[in-house]
């Protein structure tokens, strides 16, 4: 769980959040490394080297939901996210997409994923990205995605920024 847990989604907060990751330092070198909440554990940061991601929102437990009702709660939580896309296409350009996907496949293949890859299927953000950048003259690229790691898992909506352009790793060798 996210320190977003049980928080109603708010366009303006997201950005005004995304535009503090912004400014905050990257780590240069160094391991990747989760923090969650003092007294309760829940995660608030994963920073890298070159790269935080952060949770923007998250969705109740989709446990028990089935059909109509699982169906609508993802396609709420995509339409929350195009929200916040079309905000940031506005500001910087069109964005394009980042499979997640391929690194969750050379996991599962016990191969190498990048950090960024690895700490995003860390905190169960298996959703493509949108991506821009770089941005706002800082040479950092922005990320934004929603999704889960497993049907009744939250949905958890994230946002990411890099020093290092943000691009799909290579598939396995066999895909």
């Amino acid at each position: 769980m996210s320190v977003r847990a049980g928080e109603t989604f708010d366009v303006v907060r997201a950005v005004t959040d995304i535009e503090a990751l912004l400014a905050a330092p990257l780590p240069d070198t160094g391991p990747t490394v989760t923090e969650g909440e003092p007294d309760t554990g829940e995660w608030t940061v994963t920073a890298g080297e070159g790269f935080r991601i952060i949770p923007l929102w998250e969705s109740a437990s989709l446990d028990g939901m089935h059909g109509a009702e699982w169906d609508d709660a993802i396609e709420a939580a995509e339409a929350r996210l195009a929200s916040l896309v079309a905000v940031l296409d506005s500001r910087w350009g069109a964005h394009r997409q980042v499979a997640v996907h391929v690194a969750l496949l050379l996991e599962q293949d016990g191969e190498p994923v990048p950090a960024l890859f690895q700490a995003l299927l860390d905190e169960d953000c298996h959703g493509d990205l949108a991506v821009w950048g770089p941005v706002s003259g800082q040479g950092r690229w922005v990320g934004v995605s929603v999704g889960h790691s497993d049907g009744d898992a939250p949905l958890v909506m994230a946002a990411v920024v890099s020093d290092h352009p943000v691009v799909a790793p290579d598939p396995p060798s066999w895909l």
